[in-house]
């Protein structure tokens, strides 16, 4: 654009000074500087376009980064809340991994290794209580002939379910 005025400015110096004594010249030097002209207006509404698009783009920038810094917040807060919420499952989980070992200490060698395995093979249940004679392992209920065995079985004798195989727990609402 400053090209344009100073060629502009230069055109009409020329023509102001007289030095171009040609009318066909003169008339030449006209069209030139209304021509520059003209391409001066149409290179300011350029600019003035340009300049508006810029300040739309900062504003939306503005707004986008705010929002970042919003989602950002919101972010670190869950963050923090995850890293609590599992501090306090691995003090949690270490209470309860001691309180199992002191369990385990008073439960016989075999049935703790029956149940381990039992535990392993049933994705981290090995036992299930018996529960108005329904196991609640598989969720099934045991036929008569089941529950009159459990009925029949010491208190002491270690009793699987034939569904699902794993330990059943008597209790008293297994319904017996």
């Amino acid at each position: 654009m400053d090209q344009v005025r100073q060629r502009a400015a230069r055109d009409q110096q020329r023509l102001d000074s007289g030095a171009v004594s040609s009318p066909k010249d003169l008339e030449s030097l006209q069209r030139e500087i209304a021509s520059l002209a003209k391409r001066q207006g149409d290179l300011e509404d350029v600019v003035l376009e340009v300049m508006e698009r810029r300040e739309s783009a900062q504003e939306r920038a503005a707004e986008l980064t705010e929002r970042v810094s919003s989602v950002q917040a919101k972010a670190d807060d869950a963050t923090a809340r995850r890293d609590a919420a599992l501090a306090e499952l691995d003090t949690e989980a270490a209470s309860v991994t001691k309180e199992r070992e002191i369990v385990a200490g008073s439960v016989p060698a075999d049935l703790l290794k029956l149940y381990d395995k039992l535990r392993e093979q049933q994705g981290g249940v090995g036992a299930a209580r018996l529960y108005q004679r329904r196991c609640e392992g598989c969720r099934l209920e045991l036929n008569i002939t089941e529950v009159n065995e459990v009925k029949a079985a010491a208190p002491d004798a270690v009793l699987r379910c034939e569904n699902c195989r794993r330990i059943l727990v008597r209790t008293s609402e297994s319904g017996l």
